[in-house]
């Protein structure tokens, strides 16, 4: 039973994401993100760090897609940051390679307990290897560090570095819009063997959990898109619960 009603449920998940305007963000800065998307496909050391990417060890709903995402997004914010702290283009690309690189790696460890501090630690083994240098892995390695929602982050004293950080966290948030409720949701529940039943009881208070996401993104970019992208999450995120509550009492 459950395997049909979760059929139904994506189909009305993707529905009504199609449905939503595609989200200011990408809408907006498409170019930006069509020139760092060309640079995953073709840049040699992030095809040297993809390799190390194994599909296998990652967790379901955070595997390699999910990871290139993140990277691509952190990279676009990155760009878009740099002017305002003075970075100028040469030295923006390059650290937007960096935060490409970070979201490649930040969820390595996701099938783990404490999996930002593992995920740093293996990510400087990768890191070390690749030949990144110091500084630029302490960059890395601290923004895993830091991408998790409702833990208390730490603050760098070099605001490059914390631009990286930052640049993290929101490009991984930015996942908990529509894509949350049309993808990484049916991944989950499928690998979990979830009962929909203990999906409709728990929903209502994962939606209001999501909802404080929205209030923080870390970028000034992330704080003007970001709260759009988690409010079309939440769109959809209803749509799934009256339908799964309708499905339920039938």
């Amino acid at each position: 039973m459950s395997r049909i009603i979760y059929k139904k449920l994506q189909e009305i998940a993707q529905e009504a994401a199609l449905a939503l305007p595609r989200p200011s963000f990408y809408e907006q800065q498409g170019p930006l993100i069509r020139s760092v998307d060309d640079r995953l496909l073709t840049d040699d050391i992030i095809r040297q760090c993809r390799a190390y990417l194994d599909e296998s060890k990652l967790e379901c709903a955070h595997g390699l897609c999910h990871c290139e995402t993140v990277a691509r997004d952190a990279g676009v914010l990155i760009l878009i940051e740099a002017p305002a702290l003075g970075i100028n283009n040469a030295d923006a690309l390059d650290l937007s390679l960096i935060g490409e690189l970070a979201g490649l790696l930040h969820d390595i460890k996701r099938a783990e307990k404490d999996h930002a501090v593992l995920g740093s630690i293996e990510a400087n083994r990768i890191l070390l290897e690749l030949g990144i240098k110091r500084k630029e892995r302490g960059y890395i390695t601290e923004a895993i560090k830091n991408h998790e929602a409702f833990r208390t982050p730490s603050y760098s004293t070099d605001t490059v570095g914390q631009l990286v950080s930052d640049a993290l966290y929101d490009a991984d948030k930015f996942r908990w819009g529509p894509e949350n409720f049309s993808s990484t949701l049916w991944l989950m529940v499928a690998a979990h063997k979830t009962p929909v039943e203990a999906l409709h009881m728990t929903f209502k208070e994962q939606m209001k959990i999501i909802e404080t996401v929205r209030d923080t993104f870390r970028t000034t970019t992330g704080r003007q898109y970001g709260p759009e992208i988690i409010d079309q999450g939440i769109q959809v995120g209803n749509a799934i619960y009256e339908e799964m509550d309708a499905l339920l009492q039938r």
